[in-house]
């Protein structure tokens, strides 16, 4: 079992979990992920890694709530245990000196970035941080990213924080002055489909960590396919990370869209039968 030494919730929906983990935090590297499972009978949920704590041996989580194990998981707090905790998985990020780095986060994808951008920083280089939202109310780790950014950039679609835009336009202001040597964007599939596009304009390399669909996390199902390049990719093992300029985006998020259908039709069934787990067999 693997405890959970500390929890916050960010929002209704929104939270951080802090767990005790330490073979998968004394080998972890920045972009890595990790596979979890609240009990025996609970289904598999892949969430990367927002940090890591070597010396203490935890694994932070920061996970937005949308089906009904992330809404179990949720629902659980310091002391509470889960069953099984994965990891590390999926290839680390590369982080080398290159210039000047822009890492651009939108909404929960602040908190995988977040291990990147420090990485990046004390390999030397200039980080740049875009960190966005919708509201004020959903920006995340704001103070964390200003601490190892050498220039901060806070953007809300509504204008209640930082400023009224959305993350692609700073992003294309820094790439039409030159400035960028290398771009991080995670975040919803469209911000990253659309920071690409941005990018791509300039001819700014860009790095996006894909959220697939996902299952055993090993590469034997191929439910975390995606085309990158013309190839089919598992993102299990051959990602996270992918050239966004390479990523077949409108594929990615059309699958996305069938899954949260998929667990919709089944939560709603599960509620009209009383929370009675025959009916969804």
């Amino acid at each position: 079992m693997y405890k959970i030494i500390d929890k916050v919730d960010y929002s209704d929906d929104v939270y951080m979990q802090v767990i005790e983990a330490p073979a998968v935090a004394a080998a972890c590297e920045p972009g890595q992920f990790i596979v979890l499972r609240i009990h025996e009978e609970g289904e598999r949920i892949p969430l990367t890694i927002a940090d890591f704590d070597r010396e203490a041996g935890t694994i932070t989580i920061v996970v937005q709530a949308i089906g009904k194990s992330t809404r179990h998981l949720q629902t659980l707090g310091k002391g509470d245990s889960i069953a099984n905790f994965i990891g590390p998985l999926g290839i680390p990020s590369e982080i080398e000196k290159v210039g000047t780095v822009v890492c651009a986060g939108g909404g929960v994808g602040v908190a995988p970035v977040y291990p990147i951008a420090r990485a990046l920083k004390e390999a030397g280089n200039k980080v740049i941080s875009i960190v966005a939202a919708r509201t004020k109310s959903l920006i995340l780790w704001e103070d964390r990213m200003a601490e190892i950014s050498d220039e901060i950039i806070v953007t809300t679609d509504d204008g209640s924080h930082g400023r009224k835009c959305l993350v692609t336009e700073p992003l294309k202001e820094i790439c039409e002055a030159g400035n960028a040597d290398l771009v991080y964007a995670i975040g919803p599939g469209i911000m990253m489909k659309f920071c690409c596009k941005t990018t791509e304009e300039y001819g700014v390399k860009t790095i996006v960590s894909l959220n697939s669909i996902m299952v055993d996390g090993t590469g034997m199902c191929g439910a975390c396919r995606v085309p990158v390049g013309g190839e089919t990719k598992f993102v299990c093992v051959d990602g996270p990370e992918f050239d966004g300029h390479q990523v077949d985006f409108d594929q990615l998020m059309a699958r996305q869209r069938q899954y949260l259908n998929q667990e919709k039709e089944a939560l709603d069934l599960y509620v009209e039968c009383g929370g009675d787990k025959r009916c969804l067999t």
